[in-house]
């Protein structure tokens, strides 16, 4: 599955986003010159191989356990082996700079719960960051994930940033849904469905009572301006609600 790339109608994200789905015993390989590229396990079994390393590595699912992703600068060869049937994302950019290649497990990317009694204690989510510019700051790009509590928001208070965002949407059930806000315009989110968000543009996310929603979100930095942490930018219209009692 296609998400992003440099020419389709998403250009404006500056990634080469795709998911796979692997059969046992299917072999992928990935290379791109001056171009960055991290796999994301989202499910399944896989041996990862990289220079002169190998780890095969497994996630049930990502709603119960925590990630594993390989993470390599431009140039440099990754080989994925489905030791089960699998699914892994993989996002790409373009980056000339050179960094160590490294394989970020469960235990480098902890969840942490965010909005916890704020916002009439509906805005409850756990969120990991498997790398950022603290964590790599040769990498042009953000990889990390959330899982939002039933019937709770996410990326709340309304904000924005400079830096282009796309989300990976999954629902813990098929009939899982929720609403992605970008700027202005609202869209449904369901199963592995997607949503890439322009820099400026305000994007809160919604998931329906009943269901969990995980979102796998990536960050593009701009030339001279990465994202970081600290760099949260909320609309004034809500920010009275960090003080009220509900």
């Amino acid at each position: 599955m296609i998400l992003t790339t440099y020419d389709n109608e998403y250009k404006a994200m500056m990634m080469d986003i795709r998911v796979y789905s692997m059969k046992a015993g299917q072999i992928r390989t990935f290379k791109r010159d001056k171009e960055e590229t991290a796999v994301l396990l989202l499910s399944g079994k896989v041996t990862y191989t990289w220079e002169d390393e190998k780890a095969t590595v497994s996630r049930k699912d990502v709603f119960t356990e925590g990630p594993w992703a390989l993470h390599v600068s431009g140039s440099k060869e990754i080989t994925v082996t489905a030791e089960e049937d699998t699914e892994i994302l993989v996002q790409c950019t373009h980056n000339d700079k050179t960094f160590a290649s490294k394989l970020y497990s469960p235990d480098d990317a902890p969840w942490g719960y965010s909005s916890v009694g704020k916002f009439g204690n509906v805005a409850k989510r756990r969120v990991n960051t498997i790398f950022d510019h603290d964590i790599c700051p040769e990498s042009n790009m953000v990889l990390g994930e959330v899982l939002n509590d039933r019937g709770n928001w996410s990326g709340y208070l309304p904000h924005r940033h400079p830096q282009p965002e796309t989300y990976l949407f999954k629902f813990d059930r098929p009939e899982g849904f929720g609403a992605s806000f970008v700027g202005d315009q609202v869209f449904k989110s369901v199963d592995n469905s997607f949503s890439a968000i322009p820099g400026g543009e305000l994007h809160p996310q919604a998931v329906a009572p009943g269901f969990q929603m995980y979102t796998c979100w990536m960050i593009r930095h701009i030339d001279g301006n990465p994202w970081l942490q600290t760099d949260r930018c909320e609309d004034e219209r809500y920010v009275w609600m960090h003080d009220a009692q509900f």
